[in-house]
């Protein structure tokens, strides 16, 4: 599962003389993508937002170490246009800028558009139990405590407002005084109820004011109680977490817990989940949620887009990040320029053989200034490098906000200047700023403390990932697709050596590299010192990985350098509207949704591709060894770009 920035981009070849009978037929394609397919088809460059630690919306690390973006902006009117987006992005990173150079199959690459669609990228959580996480139910476990329906329809919009405002101590009343228009017993009862079940925190009871009934809600236990969801109304026999299926289009996970968080009036930090999904693509995942009834879940459904809840039960216990066997993932690759028998050796390939299991493109970020280099800085100990690469001016795609917020830091060295240029203050610029105001410029460490820590450490870890790809690289360069004496292996948890007599017990496949830290051994051949002129070559010290500050000290890890997808299974298939989509979802089948009759000699061929992947690794990777193709967004827009003109 991947975030991948690189949206609706063409994965082209420069044309060959087996292209050139392709051409008309794909510039046409491209045009009628342009004019027809709308949003799905736009490109977008998207910055990484961070947020204070004490912040509701909390940023976490997906399994494959990527962070996600809380909140996306739309470029403002005055940021102007005048480069184009090929243009900027001129100034990007390229696979081999960070070590991404090699391939494994001898089959001929070929053309296709990866993401055309959102709905072309599907993805299916696999948990430890190795099922498939698939939404097929949306009904609700009867529960004799769950409130009637009419608890979520009693309370008026300008009720739920003033009850809102009091639960978040948003005005100075302490208490909201809500008249029973129609006064029976069990009207106040459904009044109360619906109080306390929709706003967390909050306690009721009735008085007589003028000989009409009215329900009082105050606060009982102060500011802390909105964190903590009311343990004495939920039943001892039922268990504390409703877990529940999560199917979501074009967002990504906590933007989804955000909203859901908010819809329900609770903090997010009571949803747990097992790994963060793909924003442009169609994910289906469990989450678990603290003491909110499968009920008013499911009564989310009526008023949400693009999301749906379903597969309710109740369970004893939340879930955990990175507990899960991986990501079942289902590809469309549209107008595939391939031949039948170029495409058969392509995916015989992967399943057979697998594909590098590099550190993907996002992981580096899309500015001209990649994380790794703020990462080796950390390391390096020099904040002084920090403060400048996440600060000054840089060329290439960014908002109109971000670049005005860079030349004013260029020109003042004034954090408050700087930080009046952003609109939002939690970008990771607008965190450093922030921190500068408060600690001072002498004080760097701290100001950059201020950053939550998943967005720290997703700096040095992407100067592993940098490490580990050329490694990688130089090792397959080296000895090629085979176990060699000196190799590294796993053990249960621990790394060992292959030695010169055992070598014939052990293939590719087995093979493992370590990310460079203090407690990994390294291989026993020319890769071995390869790791340590790459590091002295960025002035650190491969026997000295721990630092000064312990959260960034490393410890390394080990990774497969082969991955071998499960479950591969593809079709190629014909179809003539690009708009069109290719297979059915999960929530077509719920909603009864016939999959479109496509033509058997359509204007356009696509490649319907699946398979299963182990967490913390990237799907556009495999797909990259099928298409024998860079997928930077700097080549892919580039690439377009020539191909339309």
């Amino acid at each position: 599962m991947e975030t991948v920035e690189m949206n609706s981009v063409s994965l082209k070849r420069p044309r060959s003389e087996d292209d050139v009978a392709n051409t008309d037929k794909i510039k046409r394609h491209k045009i009628l993508e342009k004019s027809e397919a709308g949003n799905d088809s736009e490109q977008s460059i998207e910055t990484v937002t961070e947020q204070p630690e004490d912040s509701k919306n909390e940023i976490i690390p997906n399994e494959e170490g990527e962070e996600q973006e809380e909140e996306e902006l739309e470029d403002s009117d005055e940021d102007g246009d005048a480069e184009s987006f090929a243009d900027m992005m001129k100034h990007g990173l390229t696979e081999s800028d960070v070590g991404i150079t090699k391939f494994v199959s001898s089959h001929k690459g070929f053309s296709g558009i990866l993401k055309e669609r959102y709905s072309d990228f599907v993805v299916h959580e696999i948990g430890k139990d190795g099922r498939v996480s698939h939404l097929d139910d949306f009904s609700v476990p009867v529960d004799d405590e769950d409130p009637s329906e009419e608890t979520f329809t009693v309370l008026s919009d300008e009720d739920k407002q003033r009850l809102e405002e009091l639960q978040l101590f948003k005005n100075k009343e302490t208490s909201v005084a809500i008249e029973v228009i129609e006064d029976t017993k069990e009207k106040r009862t459904i009044i109360h109820q619906a109080v306390k079940s929709l706003f967390p925190g909050l306690e009721t009871k009735t008085e007589d004011r003028d000989g009409k009934k009215y329900i009082i809600a105050y606060h009982a236990a102060g500011k802390k109680a909105l964190a903590n969801p009311r343990k004495h109304s939920w039943p001892k026999s039922r268990g504390s977490y409703c877990h529940f299926v999560l199917y979501k289009e074009n967002k990504d996970t906590m933007d989804a817990i955000n909203v859901l968080s908010k819809f329900l009036r609770v903090k997010p930090n009571i949803f747990s989940y097992m790994g963060t999904k793909d924003k442009r693509a169609i994910t289906v995942q469990e989450i678990a949620v603290l003491r909110i009834t499968a009920q008013r879940l499911a009564h989310l459904n009526k008023c949400l887009m693009n999301f749906k809840l379903g597969n309710f039960s109740y369970k004893n216990h939340p879930l955990k990040l990175g507990e899960l066997q991986g990501n079942h993932f289902t590809v469309v690759l549209r107008n595939i320029t391939g031949t039948d028998d170029q495409i058969e050796q392509a995916m015989h390939s992967l399943r057979e053989i697998g594909f590098i299991n590099y550190y993907g493109m996002q992981r580096f970020g899309t500015t001209a200034v990649p994380t790794y280099q703020i990462g080796r800085a950390i390391l390096q100990n020099n904040w002084n490098e920090v403060m400048d690469l996440i600060l000054k001016p840089r060329p290439g795609a960014e908002k109109g906000y971000l670049v005005k917020c860079r030349e004013e830091w260029a020109k003042t060295k004034d954090p408050a200047a700087a930080l009046k240029k952003l609109p939002v203050k939690r970008c990771v610029e607008g965190q450093l700023l922030r921190g500068l105001l408060k600690y001072g410029m002498k004080n760097i460490i701290s100001a950059f403390g201020i950053i939550p820590r998943n967005n720290r450490l997703m700096y040095i870890h992407s100067y592993q990932s940098y490490v580990w790809n050329n490694m990688v690289s130089k090792r397959i360069e080296e000895y090629g697709l085979r176990a060699v004496p000196g190799d590294l292996i796993l053990k249960g948890a621990t790394a060992v050596h292959i030695e010169e007599g055992d070598v014939d017990n052990y293939t590719i496949h087995d093979v493992v590299m370590p990310l460079p830290g203090f407690d990994v051994i390294y291989p026993k051949h020319k890769i071995g010192e390869a790791y340590k002129e790459m590091l002295i070559a960025d002035n650190l010290d491969i026997n000295n990985m721990r630092h000064k500050i312990r959260d960034y000290s490393l410890s390394g890890a080990y990774r497969k350098i082969i991955i071998r997808p499960q479950n591969v299974n593809w079709e190629v298939v014909a179809y003539d509207d690009p708009k069109i989509p290719l297979f059915t979802t999960d929530l077509d089948k719920l909603e009864g949704k016939p999959l479109p009759v496509l033509p058997i000699d359509g204007k356009f061929r696509a490649l319907k591709m699946e398979f299963s992947l182990p967490p913390s690794t990237y799907a556009t990777m495999a797909i990259r060894e099928v298409l024998k193709m860079d997928t930077s967004i700097k080549n892919q827009t580039q690439l377009n770009t020539t191909w339309l003109r």
